[in-house]
This record gives C-alpha cells, sequence and structure tokens, in this order.
C-alpha cells in the first residue's frame, strides 16, 4: 500500500506541476517527491493531450475545424497555466537578446516579454494552428490522436534532456522554478514511454515513428545549442523543448501522411 500511496503522491505532483487541475487531496512535497515524480511526465501529457482533443471534437461539432482548433489551444493554455508557453518565451528573449552564459541566464529569470518571446510564440502558435487545421482536413479522427500523441511524446522527449544533458544552476535561485532535474535509476525511463505506446496505440500508424523521430532530433539540435551557449538546460528550456517538439510532431505527420 505505501509503494502505490508513494505512487499516486508523484503522479499527483507531476499533475499539480504541469497543470491547473486541482488534486482533491494535499500532496506532501519535497525535492525528492518532485524529482521522483519525473516518470509521470508524459503520462501528464496524455491526459492534457485527451483533454485537447475532446475540446476540439466538441469545438468542430458546434462550430467549424479552425474555431475548434482556436478554442483547443485557449483551453490547452488554461489547462496548463501556459506553463510550457512561457518557458519558450523566455528561451527566445535569452537566447535571442543575450549574448554569453551570465546575460543570457539574466534575461531569461526576467519575468517580463520582449520582443524576440513576443515574435517566437506568435509564430509558434501560427505554425502548430495552420498544421493542425491542414491535419484535421484530411482526417478529423486520426488528427484526434495525432494531438494525443504529440502531447505525450513531446514531453517524453523534453524529459529525456535530463537524461541526456546537464542541469545549469538558475543564477538567482529565489526565481527559480522547482525541477526534477536528475536523472532516476531503473525504470523511470521505462514508464514514461509507456505512456507514448499508449497514445500510439490510439492511433497504430507505424509512418508516425517519423513524427517521433524528427521531434527527437528536434531536441537534439536544440540541446547541443543549449549546452553550446550556456552549457546544459533549465527549466524553461526544457518548457521550450516541449513546445517544439509538439509542433514538429505536427509537422512530421504531414509529411509522411503527404509523401508515404
Amino acid at each position: 500500500m505505501k509503494v502505490i500511496k508513494n505512487e499516486i503522491t508523484y503522479f499527483a505532483t507531476a499533475l499539480m506541476f504541469f497543470t491547473r487541475i486541482p488534486v482533491p487531496f494535499k500532496v506532501p512535497y519535497s525535492s525528492e517527491i518532485m524529482n521522483r515524480s519525473q516518470k509521470y511526465f508524459a503520462w501528464v501529457g496524455l491526459l492534457v493531450g485527451l483533454i485537447n482533443a475532446l475540446i476540439l471534437y466538441l469545438s468542430v461539432q458546434l462550430f467549424n475545424l479552425e474555431t475548434g482548433i482556436v478554442l483547443m489551444m485557449i483551453g490547452s493554455v488554461l489547462l496548463t497555466g501556459a506553463f510550457h508557453e512561457d518557458g519558450f518565451t523566455d528561451m527566445c528573449d535569452s537566447f535571442g537578446g543575450g549574448y554569453g552564459k551570465e546575460k543570457i541566464l539574466t534575461i531569461m529569470k526576467d519575468s517580463r516579454v520582449g520582443a524576440y518571446g513576443t515574435i517566437g510564440i506568435v509564430l509558434l502558435f501560427a505554425l502548430k494552428f495552420y498544421s493542425i487545421q491542414a491535419l484535421g482536413t484530411v482526417d478529423l479522427f486520426k488528427v484526434l490522436g495525432i494531438i494525443v500523441l504529440a502531447h505525450t511524446s513531446s514531453r517524453f522527449i523534453s524529459g529525456t534532456m535530463i537524461y541526456t544533458h546537464e542541469y545549469v544552476t538558475d543564477i538567482d535561485t529565489s526565481k527559480s522554478k522547482p525541477l526534477a532535474n536528475k536523472p532516476l535509476k531503473g525504470n523511470a525511463l521505462v514508464t514514461g514511454f509507456i505512456s507514448v505506446l499508449v497514445a500510439f496505440a490510439l492511433i497504430p500508424d507505424w509512418r508516425l515513428i517519423f513524427a517521433f523521430t524528427l521531434a527527437y532530433l528536434g531536441k537534439s539540435y536544440m540541446g547541443w545549442y543549449f549546452k553550446k551557449q550556456i552549457g546544459g538546460y533549465t527549466g524553461d528550456c526544457l518548457g521550450s523543448v516541449q513546445q517544439v517538439c509538439e509542433v514538429l510532431f505536427y509537422l512530421g505527420t504531414m509529411i509522411v501522411w503527404k509523401f508515404i
């Protein structure tokens, strides 16, 4: 029973960290619990993806595809508190406007959004909208599965940064977000990857392995760039990787649906 209780605590911690979904019981917090919750990051993505797919499906029945996508994107932002989008804007501002590790990290901790962040998030949302629209005009029911898979895969891929790259200590720890930044031993990656397999079961199409691979290559490039510029990753870097990998998954699906 204690093992089950601990696992519920880890999942609830991940859910509270990444979403605004209320948890109906008090969850203890510690850095150890936060770190162990990383095994459920992708599972939270699976849940978020399912809710997004439901919003899109219901909205399309009431309105049309384009309106449904916008409502889904609004719902996603409200559901997660724009957690990953905030990381993406911070990443754009810091790497776009900063030079050198110290300056980049200083800008990254600034709560204000600059030109690079504004331009970046607008272009990201536009790319997300038009890619989902293109997929939805081909097959609405398949794109619902794609949305679930993209949310799940992007969070799993983003979480692998903890295992492949070094965490960069924030220059101002008083402003830093709590973060699971230490790789776990054992089956943590396996637990996360199972959620990806569950999402794949919703739309069993072997061609989507290409989309997953493209997303992972995007993460690999971003990880290389972060290491070159600041020596590793921060929490904002993880958020930006999730957003970019989600869009890359949509784009990869467009490629395979068009050419394969």
